[in-house]
């Protein structure tokens, strides 16, 4: 027996900190996600973790039965200047290993290749992303191919976290990556017309510039 629920662990994208925008509101994916396949939403995601973060305090506040679980890890782990691909894999197969162990659907997404600035650089993220491959098959997972995921309406302009359009682009491969019946982008109406990208271009996205380029120059300093 199943609860039906979706259970979400992972870092601040998992957790879903974003502005809504274009008509789009401020959810994450897998609350997205959740919300198409009709499951109740747990989120144990919290920002800034790695994975010793997500075995230490959300492995542990697991209570399955779930229908499903979203495990999406490693973007934080990466991006350090002390990333063990080793030790990624190995923390990576344990949480993988809770989670489908409570969870009768798994999915796991992968890690954008052009991911931060200034950029993690794609050896580790590949080393991350053929980790996070080995555990979907292990387990069984449904994996999530995000390795191209880019652009201004999607990604944020430090190029790690994801604008309210890209958490529902992310809710969308998820679904497909699921057999779902229902996308998630056919729940809301979302402005796609070249004026509210412009719109949206010269105001929320002009701002974000701004102070992306402003934690560069303090991060320099």
């Amino acid at each position: 027996m199943t609860r039906p629920g979706l259970v979400a662990l992972g870092d601040s994208i998992t957790d879903g900190d974003v502005a809504p925008m274009l008509g789009v509101r401020a959810w994450s994916w897998a609350q997205w996600l959740a919300t198409a396949l009709g499951l109740s939403y747990t989120g144990l995601a919290a920002p800034g973790a790695r994975v010793p973060d997500l075995l230490a305090a959300q492995v542990p506040a697991l209570d399955g039965p779930y229908e499903v679980g979203c495990l999406w890890i490693g973007v934080n782990d990466v991006r350090g200047a002390d990333f063990d691909a080793a030790a990624y894999a190995e923390g990576l197969a344990a949480a993988a290993g809770a989670v489908a162990g409570v969870c009768a659907r798994v999915v796991m997404p992968t890690i954008p290749l052009d991911l931060g600035r200034p950029r993690a650089g794609p050896v580790k993220v590949l080393a991350a992303n053929d980790a996070i491959a080995r555990e979907a098959r292990r387990v069984g997972a449904a994996l999530v191919g995000l390795a191209g995921l880019r652009g201004w309406k999607v990604v944020l302009p430090d190029a790690v976290h994801l604008t309210a359009l890209g958490e529902l682009a992310v809710a969308d491969r998820a679904a497909r990556a699921l057999g779902a019946d229902v996308l998630p982008s056919s729940l809301c109406s979302a402005d796609r017309s070249a004026l509210g990208a412009a719109r949206y271009a010269v105001t929320r996205h002009a701002a974000a510039v701004g102070r992306d380029w402003a934690r560069r120059l303090r991060e320099r300093t």
